[in-house]
């Protein structure tokens, strides 16, 4: 019968199958508005078009697909209005959360932040854009994880999909690497000293920055669009 056993660490074709065209649209492999036909999207994942149907329907539901009439699915637009919407609730988020971990903080937390934050920073300078996404996520399960916020990042992790194609964005800008580098180390600086106003000044002024960016980035592909 232990042939049998499922391995429960295994992941199914739908999701390597989502993982996949989820990356694929994060790190802008297919671009805002591009239509995502099912016959294509079987050809070039090589699955099924039900495997397709149901990873669409999932993706709509993270917000990264839109259905449109008379076209079907495609890849959803990045509106400004949502994305500062979204900018300003993690601000609210994070910034609660660095302060409860600074506050909260001990040896190991810091230690594990800190790895983790190596981590991002070596794949800054690889240039290995989906580590830094990958660890950049880690990273703030961990600090939620820290501050015992476990509803909040309930709350991110219904978004991260959007903020990791945000993310995508805003890391790609030169000189971005350093800049978030400096943000991020003096967020654990007062997050190791548990100065909790100090963390969560260092989180918000973060999160305000990539806003920034991530707005100038899109002000930037729909004067292309209209230019194209």
């Amino acid at each position: 019968m232990s042939d049998l056993r499922i391995d429960r660490n295994a992941k199914t074709l739908r999701e390597l199958t989502l993982d996949k065209l989820r990356g694929a649209i994060v790190q802008g492999y297919f671009r805002p508005g591009a239509r995502l036909v099912e016959r294509t999207l079987c050809d070039e994942l090589g699955v099924s078009r039900t495997v397709v149907r149901e990873v669409l329907r999932h993706l709509e539901t993270e917000g990264l697909v839109e259905i449109v009439a008379q076209k079907g699915p495609i890849v959803a637009r990045l509106d400004p209005e949502q994305v500062g919407e979204i900018y300003e609730l993690r601000g609210l988020l994070e910034a609660n959360a660095a302060r409860a971990c600074a506050e909260q903080s001990t040896p190991e937390l810091v230690r594990q932040l800190r790895e983790i934050r190596k981590t991002i920073e070596d794949a800054f300078v690889q240039r290995d854009m989906p580590r830094v996404l990958e660890y950049t996520e880690r990273f703030y399960e961990a600090l939620f994880e820290g501050a015992q916020k476990r509803v909040s990042l309930a709350v991110v992790k219904t978004l991260n999909a959007r903020i990791n194609r945000l993310r995508a964005l805003t890391i790609a800008t030169p000189g971005r690497g350093d800049e978030s580098n400096r943000e991020m180390n003096k967020l654990l600086d007062a997050i190791e000293r548990r100065d909790g106003d100090a963390a969560s000044a260092a989180s918000f002024a973060h999160i305000r920055r990539t806003a920034e960016l991530a707005l100038s980035a899109l002000a930037q592909q729909q004067e292309a669009a209209d230019n194209g």
